[in-house]
């Protein structure tokens, strides 16, 4: 079990910060893993697995980072790599680069770099292995997963599989045999941007990938956006499959309302935004809060981000953060943010696992094999016998629409939902035992206030009856006194003087 891996990424100064802090920056370089951070009121030393100064090249970000993960990926295990940062940060630079299909070798981001990465690995890979790549791209705009390769499926739902992997149901997966393929298809979140006057001296970008502009980044990416790259090897020998994935993730960027200038819906994308950075911070801090956190609930399902990221920073994944930052004194708070948020990150343990199975369908039904399509039929065919054409051309319309059919041999669907449920019930579980712990904790101190009350009470009523015992002892003394007096009276009687 390891730690993930987390680095830092400072971008160069932009024009406008140059004008506002005449070239004076915010961090001082000590070696490639460690800076001093410089502020008005602290001056604080960071270490990270890597460090990439302003002069850093997008190669060896990519080196260092993700061709790690490739390698591994090719081989069956997970891998992830995140974008983490304030709006303007360098973020999709880091992920994009200027352009994912126009774009000198220079600057060329990770996600052409991760694609070249995965043909070539698979060229030079054994020959008795039959390789299947596919790919998948969706964002996470106003809490709602879009299929950015189909975009009438715009509320993807997330699940959980019998392994309890986290999948998005019915989004679209598109086979690619080449990089110039996948990065043809990969430039459908670049491909409908559109340029329009915004006054007279600035530029308003709107994309695919929803795009604002405000007062920190001309082109502010209002939607996180996931990349999977699914790698499946399949051995010609013994028809074992094993599955490897690459998920690149661009954050949006958080961001501070009174500096964005952010109003109407860029105001409430912004709250959304920071809401669903908010709860990857709690996760964050779940996981690393001491030993005994890992039992106890994680709070991956408060918010679709974290839900996507639960494989990643769950365990089963080979995880890498990448954290973005202004070098500038304007952004310091902001980039102070960021870096400690890195710092948590670095205690998190990471397990990743080779995905291995047996075609056991393959074996038990090999003369049987139904595509979705022609399962849908039968599904249709078999409605149609019971009602009318009209009700079940209704019904077909509706399932396409709402992304409900499966496969009629598999009861994977059935299967993830039930483990939707059992992991609520789980976590529901935890919360009612955690609440029952409590209250049975004060109970307990009620009752031992309580004893002591009593215990009081009966050492009082004790030496009450006491005095009274006592009370009534005097009382008869002094009534034998009395009688002893009288009696002695009646024999020495007093004599009156005269």
């Amino acid at each position: 079990m390891s730690n993930i891996t987390v680095c830092a990424r400072f971008r160069p100064l932009s024009s406008k910060e140059k004008k506002d802090s005449r070239d004076n920056i915010c961090i001082s370089s000590l070696n490639s893993e460690s800076f001093v951070f410089k502020e008005e009121k602290e001056e604080c030393t960071f270490s990270f697995d890597k460090v990439f100064y302003e002069e850093s090249m997008q190669a060896d970000v990519y080196e260092f980072l993700a061709l790690p993960i490739v390698k591994d990926a090719v081989k069956g295990v997970n891998g992830t790599i995140i974008t983490y940062g304030q709006t303007g940060a360098g973020k999709t630079y880091s992920v994009e680069g200027t352009s994912i299909l126009e774009c000198d070798e220079q600057k060329k981001g990770l996600l052409p770099r991760v694609v070249d990465g995965l043909f070539e690995c698979i060229k030079s890979a054994d020959e008795l292995t039959k390789y299947t790549v596919k790919l998948s791209m969706v964002e996470i705009y106003m809490e709602k997963v879009r299929d950015l390769l189909d975009l009438t499926k715009d509320n993807i739902q997330i699940k959980e599989n019998k392994m309890q992997e986290i999948l998005l149901s019915g989004v679209t997966e598109i086979t690619i045999s080449d990089p110039e393929g996948a990065l043809q298809s990969l430039s459908v979140r670049q491909s409908c941007l559109i340029t329009l006057s915004y006054s007279t001296t600035t530029t308003l970008l709107i994309r695919l990938g929803h795009l604002m502009w405000t007062e920190m980044n001309v082109g502010s990416s209002r939607s996180h956006c996931v990349y999977i790259l699914t790698v499946q090897l399949e051995s010609t020998t013994d028809k074992r499959v094993k599955t490897g994935k690459v998920i690149l993730v661009d954050l949006a960027g958080s961001e501070k309302v009174e500096k964005s200038g952010a109003e109407g819906k860029v105001l409430e994308e912004a709250k959304t935004i920071n809401k669903s950075l908010s709860a990857l911070g709690n996760v964050i801090n779940a996981l690393t809060c001491g030993p005994s956190a890992r039992s106890s609930h994680i709070p991956f399902r408060d918010s679709k981000l974290t839900r996507i990221l639960q494989d990643a920073l769950g365990g089963n994944s080979r995880t890498v953060l990448l954290c973005c930052c202004s070098p500038s004194p304007s952004n310091a708070l902001e980039t102070l943010s960021t870096l400690r948020f890195g710092m948590r990150a670095k205690h998190i343990k990471a397990s990743p696992l080779v995905s291995r199975r047996e075609d056991r369908h393959a074996k038990k039904h090999e003369d049987i094999t139904l595509t979705k399509d022609e399962s849908c039929d039968r599904i249709l065919n078999k409605l149609r016998e019971r009602l009318d054409d009209e009700d079940v051309r209704l019904l077909e319309e509706l399932f396409i629409l709402e992304g409900l059919f499966f496969d009629a041999n598999s009861v994977e669907d059935v299967e993830s939902d039930y483990q939707d449920v059992t992991s609520w019930t789980i976590s529901s579980l935890q919360q009612t035992v955690e609440e029952l712990i409590y209250t049975f904790e004060e109970l307990k101190d009620k009752n031992k206030a309580l004893k002591a009350r009593l215990a009081y009470a009966e050492r009082f009523d004790a030496m009450s009856k006491k005095n009274e015992d006592n009370a009534g002892v005097l009382f008869k003394m002094s009534g034998i006194i009395s009688l002893l007096f009288s009696w002695a009276g009646s024999f020495f009687p007093l004599k009156m003087p005269s």
